[in-house]
């Protein structure tokens, strides 16, 4: 616990500490160096002073705090009680920045927590552990920060795992055996607290290659596979059907969007989107008896991106079809003759769209094909009626 605030009182050296939740009273601690009182809030009372500072709850005699001074400054040993009780120990170095080996404890005495860290960096290897001494996690870190960890249940069954680019977690952990170094494939099954496989792993040299977790009934939630090329990604529904994948080309680390895919819950393909370049070329729905609904494709005309659009009925026959041009602001622009037909491919209707998206033509036909309609559309709106 570190000073918050600080005043002196005759002889001795008093800190006043904020209460750690509402409702708590303000501990008051008294420190003294070298049996003399001081006030670690007031730099004169420490001024030139070397060795360790000891503090203690005023109400319970109880350690509160101990630090070590170089010459006026902090710098060394610091350990903090609760209770009493040793709860963490470390060093900082001439800058106040922690230096060295950091350990923090449980009520009982256990080590609950173990890092190295270098001018307030954290280093190497850091454990932590359950107040039984069973170890929680282990992780790596270097220059970028963490690197790789293995999380373990309170029983010891492996809960989480992230692969560095070689070994570094022994000898807490065998991460070249999780890991699937130097070359090998590992297929590792990741547990709950519960004692429940939640997912699966396949990893080869420190690479995950497939990773699938699983839902309360045992079956498939979410899915990855990994190649050199390629990523896949499938979600599922709760009768562990397939309901959506994602197919990603991966080159140079970079991953670009191929194809979209989503199911109905009888495993139906219901719709895809397709990519090309980093660019959706086409979307196509379908219903659930297989026909398509909608189809929609981009093509390029010169410099222009067209977007041609057809609607389907349920037995196949062309429902409609237009034409439009992509502002790339998710509102496309009509334009030429859009048509609609009837269930038997008659045609039904057409608009005819200028170059600014606006109907400047419509037409109606019967069942029997007829004419019923032909009006002229002007930008005032009015219309010129050609047939009644």
């Amino acid at each position: 616990m570190s000073p918050r605030s600080g005043v002196h009182i005759g002889c001795r050296a008093v800190i006043v500490l904020a209460a750690l939740t509402a409702g708590t009273a303000w501990a008051v601690q008294d420190c003294e160096l070298n049996g003399e009182p001081v006030n670690p809030a007031n730099g004169h009372t420490t001024q030139g002073k070397s060795g360790t500072m000891r503090c203690r709850d005023r109400d319970s005699g109880q350690p509160v705090r101990e630090q070590e001074l170089q010459n006026g400054k902090f710098m060394g040993a610091v350990r903090y009680y609760t209770a009493g009780k040793l709860s963490r120990e470390y060093s900082v170095n001439e800058r106040g920045n922690m230096q060295g080996r950091s350990q923090e404890f449980a009520a009982n005495g256990q080590l609950v927590r173990e890092a190295s860290y270098d001018d307030g960096r954290q280093v190497g290897l850091a454990r932590t552990f359950y107040v039984d001494g069973q170890l929680q996690r282990a992780s790596f870190y270097g220059p970028t920060g963490e690197l790789a960890y293995a999380e373990f249940t309170s029983r010891g069954e492996l809960r989480g795992l992230r692969c560095a680019e070689r070994p570094v977690l022994a000898p807490v952990v065998d991460d070249a055996k999780l890991c699937g170094f130097p070359l090998r494939t590992s297929t590792v099954a990741f547990v709950a607290e519960s004692g429940a496989v939640r997912a699966r792993g396949t990893f080869v040299a420190g690479k995950r290659l497939r990773y699938e977790t699983f839902q309360d009934n045992g079956l498939p939630a979410q899915q990855e596979e990994v190649t050199l090329t390629s990523r896949v990604e499938r979600s599922f529904g709760p009768n562990g059907a397939k309901r959506r994948e994602v197919l990603w080309a991966v080159n140079n680390g970079k991953a670009v969007r191929e194809r979209e895919q989503e199911f109905a819950a009888n495993g139906a393909l219901t719709r895809e989107r397709l990519w090309t370049q980093g660019e959706l070329s086409s979307e196509s729905t379908y219903y659930l008896n297989g026909q398509p609904r909608s189809k929609a494709q981009y093509t390029m005309a010169g410099t222009t991106r067209v977007l041609e659009t057809r609607e389907f009925y349920d037995n196949g026959m062309l429902a409609a079809e237009g034409r439009y041009i992509d502002t790339g602001r998710y509102a496309p622009v009509p334009t030429g003759t859009h048509r609609r037909y009837d269930m038997q491919g008659k045609l039904k209707s057409e608009s005819v769209f200028d170059s600014r998206g606006r109907i400047s033509r419509e037409r109606t036909w019967d069942a029997d094909g007829a004419l019923l309609r032909d009006d002229e559309l002007f930008e005032d709106g009015s219309r010129k009626v050609y047939t009644r």
